[in-house]
């Protein structure tokens, strides 16, 4: 679907691209990560011909690939109520068939039948991005681009805005979501790409990621019943002292170096604590979690 080789851009002196690869497969939600700077949203504005690159390639895998964009600020004339602007938006894209049941169509996906009717000067934040979502979906898109769809919403916004992204998602739709609040990468998109100063750090789908990273970080996290602190030296005793026993949520925490085969280290714990008289309350191999990936990875 969308295939970015070696791109580059500056501002004057300042290079906000240098040399980004990313590939956006048809049917993917596109998790696009990184700090605020690094270069996500410039990425954006070139892929929407919205500013020029200063060089690179930039391939969509067809000609006149229509792309829908909702920026993190939507600009709307707040004058209008939701089907005048969705009106507005299908002279704007020349929309060529049935203009009004379109617009039906996409106020419906959005959750907006009822609030379509009121002037958008009295918007809440979420019914401004779900307007947005509406009008970036209205001449159905090949590539939808959504760029901090659900920044500064409360829970209920936020969980509305994400559903009806998933839902675009089952409808087929291929999807760029820029964000920053990572929960929701986790619950909906199948590959991402964590952008550090201006070159792609990492990318693919969260599983081959956090494969990657399972090499190192996992740790067994274990609780006892009773008086934890009487498993102290078997553990001890099995990991030479290295481990790291916290004493207000009364569980050990203990690091699998990435040549130590995970089972049989299980296996040799459970023995050492029966044979102690101990027995397990809790006990969680813990991979790495998406957030702690992404702290690394931005530096």
């Amino acid at each position: 679907m969308l295939h970015i080789k070696n791109l580059h851009k500056s501002y004057g002196a300042f290079e906000v691209l240098r040399g980004l690869e990313m590939n956006v497969n048809t049917g993917d939600i596109y998790g696009f990560l990184g700090k605020n700077g690094c270069g996500k949203t410039t990425t954006m504005n070139i892929v929407s011909n919205i500013i020029p690159k200063d060089s690179g390639e930039i391939n969509f895998g067809k000609e006149n690939c229509k792309i829908g964009y909702l920026p993190e600020t939507p600009s709307m004339f707040t004058y209008m109520n939701g089907y005048e602007y969705l009106d507005y938006i299908a002279s704007c894209c020349s929309y060529k068939d049935d203009k009004k049941k379109r617009i039906d169509e996409v106020i419906n996906i959005v959750g907006m039948a009822e609030g379509g009717k009121r002037r958008i000067k009295g918007y809440s934040r979420g019914m401004n991005q779900r307007l947005g979502i509406a009008a970036a979906i209205f001449d159905h898109p090949d590539l939808l681009i959504l760029d901090e769809p659900t920044s500064a919403l409360d829970p209920q916004g936020r969980a509305e805005v994400m559903s009806i992204i998933k839902n675009l998602a089952d409808m087929g739709t291929t999807i760029i979501l820029c964000t920053h609040i990572l929960s929701d990468v986790e619950r909906t998109a199948n590959r991402i790409g964590i952008v550090r100063d201006g070159r792609m750090a990492v990318e693919g789908t969260i599983a081959e990621i956090k494969g990657q990273y399972d090499k190192v970080g996992k740790k067994i996290v274990m609780g006892i019943f009773g008086d934890p602190s009487a498993a102290i030296q078997p553990v001890s005793t099995l990991t030479g002292g290295n481990f790291y026993f916290d004493r207000q949520r009364a569980v050990f925490e203990i690091p699998i170096a990435s040549d130590i085969n995970e089972q049989e280290t299980a296996h040799r714990l459970f023995d050492l604590l029966n044979s102690a008289g101990l027995t397990v309350s809790l006990f969680v191999i813990e991979n790495k979690t998406l957030e702690q990936i992404y702290m690394e990875t931005i530096g």
